[in-house]
């Protein structure tokens, strides 16, 4: 199912999003779906409504129109889905294709989305310098060459990626553009077609090769029109090849091939008409090096992300497992409840909340800052529903005069300004590690009366928490087994369960 409308239109990311509806327990069904929206910041509600009721809707929802996952946006009485293509459909025309399942969600403004470094910017630059030095070094018909095969460098290298899950706008553009539906399906027919398998290349991969290889001739040896003349003539093999199976075997053609085909038809003109016939032995010895070298070197890359992708598909599987709520309650209630007395001191949140979650820590554990930072996550994004209390280890006078000054100002800043300021000294602690700092947003040198602080400690330690970072979970230690970071993955079920509130 192709969800890249959706994901297109709420700026998520791609491939978290991809990775965590693959990996999830209940994959692929609605409730996936809306956890995976839930876990990316994108709050939701799916709900069983009859069609009478849809008009009640706002103006924006998710449906199952012909059974995909589709964003409807109504006008009226008319109404556009979003799902493997924008369609316009009638009220009756949408109620008579949807299932009776709705989602309504909340637009925020933070959900995730994760910024990769773009290299698209990059290769353009490169590829335009490349034709700035052919233009201005080489003879007209020579650039026209070079500029037709950096063409099919860039389309090859489009395909390449695209065998990877990565999204090329060009050729979906190429293969899709026209009014005809099946344009898209007849390229995704002729590339599943080719049955070419050498170390794993596809012909579409001999088709990267074979321009990086001429690239790299007709850049760097300008005697090599021999060479490149007579590699055109020899393409010639290739474009029947694929005639002939886009035309008698699958009957439809592919788009990109085509165009592919075009830039080999046009290079085989310009170096017949205008290419010498002087032969250089070294050049045609420095060419089969290259061409080797190519192949060998694609061939690595391609058996390289094929594991990755094995990887990636073999590491969802596991996680479904791992992220079953039901094995993760199971670990959680394996050990004792712990009861705290003091639940005031240093507490967040809601005090009427269902989920209320314990940080066992110390200022001074490198750890402990990703679990704060965590623990201030959940209480930011479920406000209502969670609870939260920091419980720092603090021995006494043994601990030292700037620890003492330390949870000192912690503990003046909490009483005396807002739950807000009291995060944000947590913060710039983490982030500096300066207690000038945190003494000055406290506002005062005289120390506080720390006792309650010792007995919370106390009580850490006769619960067995005298390492630290530790979540308490409504008093049960999260589990080992875990990662701290996998809380994510169940918040939603555990603020859900009757059976697990406090």
């Amino acid at each position: 199912m192709n969800f890249d409308k959706l994901i297109d239109h709420f700026k998520l990311d791609k491939q978290e999003f991809y990775f965590q509806f693959n990996s999830h327990p209940n994959y692929p069904s609605a409730l996936a779906f809306s956890d995976t929206l839930n876990f990316l910041g994108l709050k939701n509600d799916a709900y069983e409504l009859d069609k009478e009721y849809w008009d009640e809707l706002p103006g924006e929802f998710m449906a199952l129109v012909n059974n995909s996952f589709s964003l409807v946006k109504k006008k009226d009485n008319e109404f556009t889905i979003y799902s493997d293509k924008v369609k316009n459909l009638s009220k009756e025309e949408l109620y008579k294709n949807s299932d009776d399942f709705v989602l309504l969600f909340e637009k925020t403004e933070n959900v995730k989305s994760t910024s990769f470094f773009n290299f698209k910017p990059f290769i353009y630059a490169i590829f335009g310098i490349i034709l700035l030095y052919s233009f201005l070094q080489f003879t007209w018909y020579e650039s026209i060459f070079n500029l037709l095969s950096l063409l099919g460098v860039y389309i090859s290298l489009e395909l390449f990626n695209q065998k990877f899950g990565q999204e090329s706008v060009v050729v979906s553009n190429i293969c899709g553009g026209a009014a005809n539906s099946n344009s898209k399906s007849s390229c995704a027919t002729i590339f599943s077609a080719d049955k070419t398998n050498v170390l794993g290349l596809k012909l579409s991969d001999f088709s990267l090769i074979y321009f990086l290889g001429i690239t790299f001739i007709g850049l760097l040896f300008p005697g090599a029109q021999f060479v490149l003349k007579i590699i055109s003539l020899i393409s010639v093999v290739v474009i029947l090849y694929s005639l002939y199976v886009q035309t008698f075997v699958e009957k439809s053609l592919c788009r990109v091939c085509l165009f592919i085909i075009f830039i080999l038809l046009a290079q085989i003109a310009v170096s017949s008409f205008y290419f010498s016939l002087v032969v250089s032995l070294p050049i045609v010895f420095i060419s089969v090096i290259a061409f080797i070298s190519l192949f060998f070197t694609i061939a690595f890359l391609n058996n390289l992300m094929n594991q990755k992708e094995e990887l990636k598909k073999s590491n969802a599987k596991n996680l479904r497992f791992k992220r079953n709520y039901d094995l993760f309650k199971r670990e959680l209630l394996d050990k004792e409840k712990i009861e705290f007395s003091d639940k005031n001191t240093f507490f967040l949140g809601n005090k009427d909340a269902k989920l209320h979650i314990s940080v066992v820590s110390n200022p001074y554990c490198g750890f402990c800052k990703d679990a704060h930072k965590i623990l201030e996550d959940l209480v930011a994004k479920y406000p209502d529903e969670i609870s939260a209390q920091m419980r720092f280890n603090y021995s006494g006078e043994s601990a030292g005069e700037k620890y003492t000054q330390l949870i000192s100002d912690f503990l003046i800043i909490y009483k005396n300004k807002s739950q807000k300021d009291f995060l944000n000294a947590i913060d710039t602690w983490f982030k500096n590690k300066d207690e000038g700092e945190i003494n000055r947003k406290s506002g005062t040198q005289n120390p506080e009366v720390l006792t309650n602080i010792i007995q919370m400690t106390s009580e850490n330690s006769s619960a067995g928490l005298n390492f630290t970072p530790v979540f308490i979970i409504n008093g049960y230690q999260f589990p080992d087994k875990y990662d701290r970071d996998d809380i994510h993955y169940f918040i939603g079920e555990l603020i859900e369960d009757e059976d697990f509130s406090i």
